[in-house]
């Protein structure tokens, strides 16, 4: 028996109303803001290039596109519905779907998994964070003579990764206890564009370097030749994890979306937003690297593929600025410095699922709610800090593979569970004529069979 059986006969649309003092986004382009802020995020700025230059530039680029339409979109959209419709965070809509017994047991812990992997990811995007501030801010010492405070930033270490993280964990402890709309809405509303704008900067500006435009070129012209399994099987998992699907971000946000939304619409917004911040990286990084290698940094083997993925943050790049003189230096300030402001949005949505959560208990007030699961996780990064070596890469590893595996739970949940009458009732209130839609005649067969086995696949290869 699905759940709509039990609302069908009195024709609601929807599983509970809107509680009465339950948030909402003030606006859609706050909406579009505060979903692409969860979604955009380092795996855009940095993973989508780096993965773009070692596998056919414009070729990796037409395949990520089709994949993020074929599986990211998709169970964006399982989540969405699923927050709107259930008005709640992810255990108790999981749990809502799930009726009595023990498949309400087992969506509840599906929603207790997402929760523990947004709060694990928080502790290790802390300290991320906090050394991107690091490399914006160490120019801006170096150019008001600051020799102590550039001393601090350069030598790093732990003292210096823990203060950096307890600050970046305060930022966003702090703009969460603000709530939806004067916090994470006002935030992203602000920092979202700053992000796109500083990349566009970026980009002019490095596009008038010598081997700017080979870069460009390898980026935006195709070589079709480099098509294979794994390069589809990577564009898959790199349109998946950009999303953020699997931590539960998507179903608290979409539990604050008003009623009149059409969810269709704002799903693809965001998507394209997401795939827009991506493509615009590309135009930055790939070219970047290029320019790097004009003058004379290692980036690239013989056969043609970066050195090394992970270490170019930090290594190649600064040491790229650090040859283009004051230029260079402005470059190196912007560049991380949007880094950060991607780290931070992604950052926000990973706090507001678990404070959500508490806070509809009624136990625990928001503030008390946000101090505490910022405590939590920041304890969390301390603890790794203390044990680098062998927690860093660890919970990184946890965090990603388990996001997969909760995607595809929550389409299966919805898919299945989820009647198909109650996700019409649910989708015709802010699209009257999405019956009609290819869209409704694909996507409710769509993520009970394809898309789980698709996200199942990328699970396997990851």
């Amino acid at each position: 028996m699905t759940i709509s059986q039990t609302n069908n006969a009195a024709g609601t649309t929807s599983a509970t109303e809107a509680p009465a003092g339950r948030a909402q986004f003030s606006s859609r382009f706050g909406f579009l803001m505060a979903a692409a802020g969860a979604a955009v995020g380092l795996g855009n700025v940095w993973s989508f290039p780096s993965m773009a230059a070692n596998n056919g530039g414009g070729a990796f680029l037409l395949v990520y596109v089709v994949m993020a339409f074929i599986l990211a979109y998709p169970a964006l959209m399982a989540e969405l519905t699923l927050g709107r419709y259930a008005q709640s965070g992810v255990i108790n809509a999981m749990g809502l779907l799930g009726g009595k017994g023990a498949p309400r047991r087992a969506g509840q812990l599906i929603g207790f998994g997402a929760i523990c992997a947004a709060t694990l990811g928080l502790t290790f995007y802390a300290i991320v964070t906090g050394w991107l501030i690091s490399h914006a801010l160490e120019p801006m010492a170096q150019a008001l003579g600051l020799s102590s405070v550039e001393a601090w930033l350069t030598e790093g270490g732990m003292g210096r990764d823990w203060w950096l993280a307890l600050a970046t964990m305060g930022v966003t402890i702090s703009v969460v206890l603000l709530g939806v709309n004067r916090g994470i809405e006002r935030w992203t509303k602000r920092l979202m564009p700053l992000l796109i704008a500083t990349m566009l900067v970026l980009i002019v500006i490095t596009l008038t370097f010598d081997g700017a435009m080979e870069g460009l070129g390898v980026y935006l012209l195709p070589d079709f030749s480099r098509v294979n399994a794994q390069l589809m099987l990577d564009a898959m998992g790199q349109a998946f994890f950009s999303l953020s699907i699997g931590i539960g971000a998507m179903v608290v946000y979409g539990s604050y979306l008003s009623r009149q939304a059409n969810l269709p619409r704002v799903g693809a917004q965001v998507m394209c937003i997401d795939m827009g911040v991506a493509f615009i990286a590309g135009l930055l990084i790939i070219p970047a690297l290029y320019v790097a290698q004009g003058v004379g940094v290692e980036v690239m083997n013989e056969q043609g593929e970066l050195t090394s993925s992970a270490t170019l943050l930090f290594d190649v790049m600064p040491a790229m600025f650090a040859r283009l003189g004051v230029m260079g230096a402005v470059m190196e300030v912007l560049f991380f410095g949007l880094l950060a402001i991607a780290a931070l949005t992604s950052m926000f949505p990973a706090l507001e699922v678990p404070v959500s959560t508490l806070e509809e208990t009624g136990s625990l007030s928001r503030r008390s709610s946000a101090v505490l699961i910022g405590a939590v996780a920041f304890a969390g990064s301390t603890l790794i800090l203390f044990n680098f070596d062998r927690l860093f890469g660890l919970v990184i590893d946890v965090t990603i593979n388990s996001m997969p595996v909760i995607g595809a739970l929550v389409c299966l949940y919805v898919g299945w569970l989820l009647s198909r009458n109650a996700k019409l009732q649910e989708l015709r209130q802010g699209a009257p004529e999405i019956e009609r839609t290819l869209f409704w005649k694909l996507w409710p067969w769509y993520i009970r069979l394809v898309c789980p086995l698709l996200i199942l696949v990328v699970m396997l290869r990851g």
